[in-house]
């Protein structure tokens, strides 16, 4: 699968349909960057994501390969970049839809803020988490990645459907956006940690800000941990492992 030139955030969910499909079809993917000269971090995810289900980076461009070590993702098993491609009969697939505009913030920094000893990672399909973002990209991301970690995941659009659906939905983990309409994720945990059966839910703030103020009022609403997009997927996981034992 060769990339487009430039993929920008608006590209996300193309990307994010076209190798999801052939990778469910095969198994595995080569992904050509060789002609990339522009790459949003949404994009750089998506891609993250893909090296986690058996895709490999293929003829990488020098933009390409500076995007990854300029934002400084952190990986805790970095992407493999190879020079030359290896042949794979891949399946036919159409050509990637048009892109559906999104709005994601560029945000490198991860700050968990968490002390918890690490659960085992067994019995993770036993483990249910709900995500709550308004950004379908984000959701995609955030389902491809649980999920990939043997993770029971169910979504909300918006702060105001995620704690109508906590009413009857029992669940492990919240993990949800702050800026989203209807209702924002300050309220959001607001409210369920008025509910008896939600007091000790371990609820993740998955978000782009970054201000030590809106940390601080999240730590007073009740939310167990502030991580910051764009997230790591190993370390979301691991986060994830910790809160939920």
């Amino acid at each position: 699968m060769k990339l487009p030139n430039v993929l920008d955030f608006a590209a996300a969910t193309g990307l994010h349909q076209s190798i999801l499909g052939r990778l469910k079809a095969a198994g595995r993917l080569q992904i050509d960057a060789s002609g990339v000269e522009l790459i949003s971090m949404a994009c750089m995810q998506v891609i993250v994501a893909a090296t986690r289900q058996g895709a490999v980076v293929v003829n990488p461009s020098p933009a390409f390969t500076e995007a990854f070590e300029t934002l400084a993702l952190e990986l805790a098993t970095p992407i493999e970049f190879r020079s030359e491609p290896e042949p794979i009969e891949e399946p036919g697939q159409e050509a990637m839809p048009e892109p559906v505009p999104v709005t994601i913030e560029e945000t490198v920094q991860i700050v968990p803020e968490i002390e918890a000893p690490v659960a085992a990672t067994g019995g993770d399909m036993s483990l249910r988490i709900m995500t709550i973002d308004d950004s379908k990209t984000m959701r995609d991301m955030l389902m491809l990645t649980l999920a990939d970690a043997g993770f029971d995941v169910i979504q909300a659009v918006d702060g105001q459907e995620g704690v109508d659906m906590l009413q009857t939905e029992k669940v492990d983990v919240v993990i949800t956006d702050i800026n989203m309409p209807r209702m924002d994720g300050y309220e959001v945990v607001r409210q369920l940690r008025m509910r008896p059966e939600h007091q000790k839910t371990p609820i993740l703030v998955l978000t782009t800000e970054s201000e030590i103020e809106k940390k601080k009022m999240g730590r007073d609403v009740g939310a167990t941990g502030w991580l910051v997009k764009p997230f790591d997927p190993d370390r979301l996981v691991e986060t994830v492992r910790k809160v939920a034992c």
